[in-house]
């Protein structure tokens, strides 16, 4: 019996480090860094993709370290993406770099006009291989065998620039024509690396904290996103950010908004996606604690942390192997909901 007791557990230890390559699915983790950012990829192949590394301190390194490894039962980042250089988004990065192994680093670079500098600390990090991203750019990946969908991750923008519209790609008129802008913002948001993951017929749009006069770039005069399913709500659901033209142009299904309890999650951005008719499921990492929070928040069930002393519930994301559909479950309160992709 003890010997069977034995060989059971060493089973459940596998199973996790195997999950990517024996379901062929592809699971993405919103990691609660309390209204920092931290985007966990684990491919069908089984590479590791984290896009932004949260706060810095203990708090959010121990979170990401386990996702990682206790939740994906992964080992190392293969790939570790840095979308802009302010502290909620790239500040734990030396110390997950000295805990888990780092193969390549995508981010920036050091530029000319680069206002919010990281620090040398940051360009010293450990990594095998870094990278300075540029638009047009893909993140290259294991792939399944020939036959099965393809995974892709493009950079759209970065840096303030952005890709070239697909010859033939419409004007997108009639949504321009209600463009605003709002005052500059000057700061690294603007610069922030801009990501489509695609894997099949799924789409996912990541834009980090890029701010509302650029947004208006990549859907103005031609949409240079396509439509999505998925869409992360850009800098926590502040409202220098998530530009309606985006939302009107994208048309997601699903949006997740990684806020914090006083941050994100702003009046006119809540506004703006409780009134986009193409969403079917709107999520969010922490419920709105501020005096608006009671008109300002979706249900409790699509909320992952209620209380301001959480315990750093994440919101996962699963797409099926043959990417017709995809699961968003709140495994802390049993949430589960499946949603058909678009294509």
């Amino acid at each position: 019996m003890k010997t069977l007791l034995t060989l059971v557990a060493l089973l459940v230890a596998i199973v996790p480090a195997l999950a990517g390559e024996a379901d062929k699915r592809l699971d993405i983790y919103w990691i609660d860094t309390e209204g920092g950012a931290a985007t966990l990829l684990v491919t069908p192949m089984g590479e590791t993709v984290l896009i932004d590394a949260g706060n810095p301190g203990r708090r959010d390194l121990d979170r990401i370290v386990k996702t990682i490894t206790e939740i994906a039962g992964r080992k190392q980042i293969d790939h570790l993406v840095t979308t802009h250089y302010h502290s909620d988004h790239f500040g734990g990065m030396l110390e997950l770099s000295q805990a888990i192994p780092v193969k390549n680093l995508w981010d920036n670079g050091e530029f000319e006009g680069l206002k919010d500098h990281p620090g040398k600390a940051y360009f010293a990090m450990k990594a095998e291989q870094k990278h300075v991203v540029q638009p047009g750019d893909k993140i290259p990946l294991k792939q399944l065998p020939t036959g099965s969908p393809e995974l892709s991750i493009r950079c759209l923008g970065a840096r303030q620039q952005f890709v070239m519209a697909k010859e033939g790609t419409a004007e997108n008129s009639s949504v321009c024509a209600t463009a605003r802008d709002k005052d500059r913002d000057g700061s690294d948001n603007a610069n922030s690396v801009v990501l489509l993951i695609t894997f099949g017929g799924f789409k996912f749009y990541d834009a980090g904290d890029l701010t509302w006069n650029m947004e208006k770039k990549l859907v103005c005069p031609q949409n240079l996103v396509g439509k999505v399913d998925v869409y992360q709500v850009t800098h926590h659901g502040l409202d220098a950010s998530n530009n309606p033209l985006v939302l009107q142009t994208i048309e997601p299904r699903v949006a997740i908004m990684n806020n914090g309890t006083t941050k994100g999650c702003a009046p006119e951005v809540f506004a703006n996606l409780q009134e986009t008719k193409s969403l079917q499921g709107f999520y969010q990492i922490h419920k709105n604690l501020r005096p608006d929070g009671e008109k300002n928040n979706v249900a409790a069930e699509f909320i992952a942390n209620q209380e301001k002393n959480c315990s750093g519930n994440h919101i996962q994301l699963s797409v099926a192997a043959d990417t017709k559909s995809y699961t968003v479950a709140i495994p802390a309160n049993k949430h589960e909901k499946t949603y058909a992709t678009r294509d």
